[in-house]
């Protein structure tokens, strides 16, 4: 088994696509049959979260080419569809403005979608061939295997305090640092400017819809594979580090 996992793509729907082509993507499948796999966050922030969904969809659901974990605007927006109360705040203004502008019919054809995907999603994906765990904002060792509450807290929004910085930005604890599992994680949701090696974890949510890149993770190689943003560079709200 051979994966290419995608990190934070925020609606960038431009990059996404040359970086498949840079990753030897022809027409959805790979020549060497890899398949990639999607951290999570596809929509919110950036310009074309309508297009992800609708490939990312084509890629899961209907070529069974790929997969997907969710991340918590995805989680966010599957809300919104559901009819539930979201502060519409924070990332998802554009998706809606977004979706809004389409008519009634492209409007239900991207809700299904979006909850078709959200729906057959698994939490957090386990690959035992690779010795790796992909989650959106990581898992901690004794949670694999779980897909409880607490669980589903921590892989959608990471280790929060519960407290917040200025601008409503989320208290997180370093998880990583302690991690002393045998198994990759690989995860995204807090953008770093290059990905973030500590112990066995990576971080590959390279800000691309800040401004700086997209990034895959290749395995069984453990490669990085980044391709530049086409989006202004924006550190007012998240601090890269």
């Amino acid at each position: 088994m051979k994966v290419d996992i995608i990190g934070d793509i925020h609606g960038c729907y431009e990059e996404l696509c040359e970086l498949m082509k840079h990753l030897g993507y022809q027409q959805y499948r790979h020549p060497l049959e890899r398949k990639l796999i999607f951290l999570g966050d596809l929509m919110d922030r950036g310009p074309n979260s309508m297009k992800i969904i609708k490939l990312v969809y084509q890629l899961v659901i209907k070529e069974q080419c790929a997969y997907y974990v969710p991340g918590n605007h995805c989680n966010k927006l599957y809300r919104y569809f559901l009819g539930n109360n979201v502060k519409i705040q924070h990332g998802p203004e554009r998706t809606i403005r977004e979706f809004m502008s389409l008519d009634v019919h492209e409007q239900m054809i991207i809700r299904n979608k979006c909850l078709a995907l959200y729906e057959s999603a698994s939490l957090y994906l386990q690959l035992p061939q690779l010795n790796a765990v992909v989650a959106h904002a990581g898992i901690k060792e004794e949670y694999t295997g779980r897909y409880d509450k607490e669980v589903k807290t921590f892989v959608l929004y990471g280790d929060i305090t519960g407290t917040a910085y200025e601008k409503h930005r989320p208290i997180r604890r370093d998880w990583a640092k302690h991690y002393s599992g045998d198994q990759w994680i690989i995860y995204g949701h807090t953008p770093v400017l290059k990905p973030r090696f500590t112990n066995k974890t990576v971080n590959i949510d390279t800000g691309c819809v800040f401004g700086n890149a997209l990034t895959a993770f290749r395995l069984p190689e453990k490669m990085v594979i980044s391709i530049p943003s086409k989006q202004p560079l924006i550190k007012k709200f998240y601090t890269f580090s």
